[in-house]
C-alpha cells in the first residue's frame, strides 16, 4: 500500500474489525499492552514483530466475524491461550492479527449424568478441575501451568501431564470440538456420547494441531468419579533396570489405580532438593527416584495395598530406600521435587536447552546412556539433568548453558538423532511450534509430512491460521 505507515495500516484493520466486532473486542497495540502477546514460557520472541490488532472475542461468532475478514484480506492469524507453552506455538513471528481466547471462558454446561463438561476455549485449567470437583467428579489433565494455561491451548498442542499412564493424552478426554476455519466457517461438533462411528473424526483434526487448521472455541470433555483416596510415595532404585521392575510390579498390583510413575535421576533430584535449599525426603546417591502415586476408592484399602507393594519390593532388594506420604502435606513436598524445574531460573543450572522427547518405555534407560555419552564427549563442560514420565515413554533433558557458549543447534540435532534412530518422537508433549518444525523429519517421513501439508492446504488455502508454525 503506498504511502501506507505501519501504524496507519494498524489503525484501519483494527478500526474495520471493531466495526464487526465491537469496539470493546479490538485493541491498536502499542508498547505495553503487545509485551505479553510476543512470549510464552519458553520463548522471548521479537518484541518487535508487527502486529496488526489484538482482538479479545467473547463468541464464538465473534471469532468466526474476524477470521472471515482476515481470511478475505490474507491477513495473517495469531491465536493464543494461555500463553505457558514451551516450543513458541503462540509467539507471533511476522505480522498478524492476535486472537486472545482469555474472555472466553463460559462453562456452558455440566452434565453430571453423562458425566462430561463443556466449556469454552479460554476457560483456565484449574477451573475445569474445580467445576468438575465441585460436583462430586474428576478431571484428570493436570500439568505444572494449571492455574494459567487454558483448554483450547491444552487441547491445540494436545497437553500430557502427570496422569498420561491412567488417563491418556488431552486427545484421550475429549467428546466434542466447537471450531471455527479459516474461512470463518464454524464447525460444530459438541456431541457427549462417548461411541460416534460415523465417518471421519473431525475433533482429531484440531486436537494437536496448533491451531494450524482451525480455532477450538469450544470443547466436551469426559470426566470420572472422584478419586477418595490419594496414595504417593518415593523410592529410590540402584538403576534403570529396577525402575522397570518397580512398574511392572506396580501395574500387577495397582492395575487402573495406577496414575503416575515419575522417575527423576540423580543428578535431577540433586537440583531439585539440595540445590534449590530443601531436605531431600531421601538421601542423595541414589541410581534413581521414583514418584509413585495411586488413586482409588477405598482410602483404608488402598493404603494398605499401597503400604504393602512398596514393602515387598524393598524386601525383594528392587528399591533400596522409600517412603509414603502421610498427610496431603508431605504428598504436596514430595511432588515439589519432580516439578522444581520451574525453580530452575533461580540455580546455576540456568539458562538451560531442553528436550521432550519419547521412546518405548523399556528403552529410556539406554536413550539416557546414549544421550549422555554424546553429550559428555562432545561438550563436556556441559551438565545434563533426565527426568520424565517413564511409564508413559516420554523423557525430559535440560542441559544447563552454564555461561558456556555452545552451538545450540548441534545438540539439539544430536539429541533427535539418536531419539529418531529409536523411532521415537522429538516432541512427547510440548508440540512443535516454531521451535522444533526445523527438526520435525526426525520423527516424520516426507510422505508423512506431505500428508500433512495437503490437509493444512485444504483447511487454509491462503495459509493464515498460525503461519510459521510446525512446518
Amino acid at each position: 500500500m503506498n504511502g501506507t505507515t505501519p501504524q496507519t495500516l494498524q489503525s484501519d484493520i483494527a478500526s474495520e474489525l471493531a466495526q464487526r466486532v465491537g469496539g470493546d473486542a479490538v485493541l491498536e497495540p502499542d508498547a505495553q499492552n503487545v509485551v505479553r502477546h510476543t512470549r510464552d514460557y519458553g520463548v522471548q520472541g521479537n518484541p518487535a514483530v508487527e502486529i496488526l490488532a489484538l482482538t479479545y472475542p467473547r463468541s464464538t461468532q465473534q471469532i468466526s466475524a474476524i477470521l472471515k475478514f482476515c481470511n478475505e484480506r490474507r491477513i495473517p492469524i495469531q491465536p493464543q491461550g494461555g500463553m505457558t507453552g514451551l516450543s513458541g506455538g503462540g509467539v507471533p513471528v511476522g505480522p498478524c492479527v492476535v486472537i486472545s481466547l482469555e474472555r472466553m471462558r463460559a462453562v456452558r454446561e455440566l452434565d453430571v449424568a453423562a458425566a462430561t463438561i463443556t466449556v469454552e476455549a479460554g476457560v483456565v485449567l484449574e477451573s475445569v478441575q474445580k467445576a468438575a470437583a465441585d460436583a462430586d467428579l474428576f478431571f484428570p489433565l493436570d500439568l505444572g501451568g494449571r492455574g494459567s494455561c487454558q483448554i483450547g491451548g491444552n487441547l491445540s498442542t494436545n497437553a500430557g501431564g502427570n496422569r498420561v499412564l491412567r488417563f491418556g493424552m488431552a486427545r484421550d478426554l475429549v467428546l466434542g470440538v466447537e471450531a471455527v476455519l479459516a474461512d470463518g466457517t464454524v464447525i460444530d461438533s459438541l456431541r457427549k456420547v462417548l461411541k460416534n462411528n460415523t465417518g471421519y473424526d473431525l475433533r482429531q483434526l484440531f486436537i494437536g494441531a496448533e491451531g494450524t487448521l482451525g480455532i477450538i472455541t469450544a470443547v466436551v470433555l469426559r470426566l470420572f468419579p472422584k478419586p477418595r483416596s490419594l496414595c504417593t510415595g518415593l523410592c529410590a532404585v540402584d538403576d534403570y533396570e529396577n525402575v522397570l521392575e518397580l512398574l511392572k510390579d506396580a501395574r500387577a498390583a495397582f492395575g487402573p489405580q495406577l496414575t503416575a510413575f515419575e522417575v527423576m535421576w540423580p543428578e535431577f533430584y540433586s537440583l531439585g532438593t539440595v540445590g534449590l535449599g530443601r531436605k531431600p525426603p531421601l538421601p542423595t546417591g541414589a541410581g534413581a527416584y521414583v514418584l509413585v502415586e495411586t488413586m482409588g476408592l477405598d482410602p483404608e484399602a488402598d493404603q494398605s495395598r499401597y503400604e504393602s507393594v512398596i514393602g515387598e519390593a524393598l524386601g525383594r532388594g528392587i528399591v533400596k530406600d522409600a517412603i509414603i506420604a502421610q498427610s496431603h502435606r508431605e504428598m504436596g513436598a514430595l511432588w515439589a521435587v519432580r516439578d522444581s524445574p520451574g525453580e530452575w531460573q533461580r540455580t546455576p543450572h540456568w539458562p538451560q536447552l531442553s528436550f521432550d522427547v519419547s521412546v518405548p518405555t523399556g528403552e529410556i534407560g539406554a536413550l539416557v546412556a546414549e544421550i549422555d555419552a554424546m553429550l559428555s564427549a562432545r561438550w563436556p563442560q556441559l551438565r545434563t539433568l533426565y527426568f520424565g514420565h517413564a511409564a508413559d515413554g516420554n523423557l525430559h533433558a535440560s542441559v544447563g548453558m552454564g555461561g558456556h557458549s555452545v552451538p545450540e543447534l548441534e545438540i539439539e540435532e544430536a539429541v533427535y538423532d539418536i531419539t529418531s534412530r529409536r523411532r521415537g518422537s522429538i516432541s512427547a508433549e510440548h508440540g512443535i511450534g516454531s521451535l522444533k518444525k526445523r527438526f520435525l523429519h526426525y520423527c516424520r517421513s516426507p510422505e508423512e509430512i506431505a500428508l500433512m501439508q495437503a490437509i493444512k492446504k485444504a483447511m487454509d488455502p491462503n495459509g493464515i491460521l498460525n503461519p510459521g508454525k510446525i512446518f
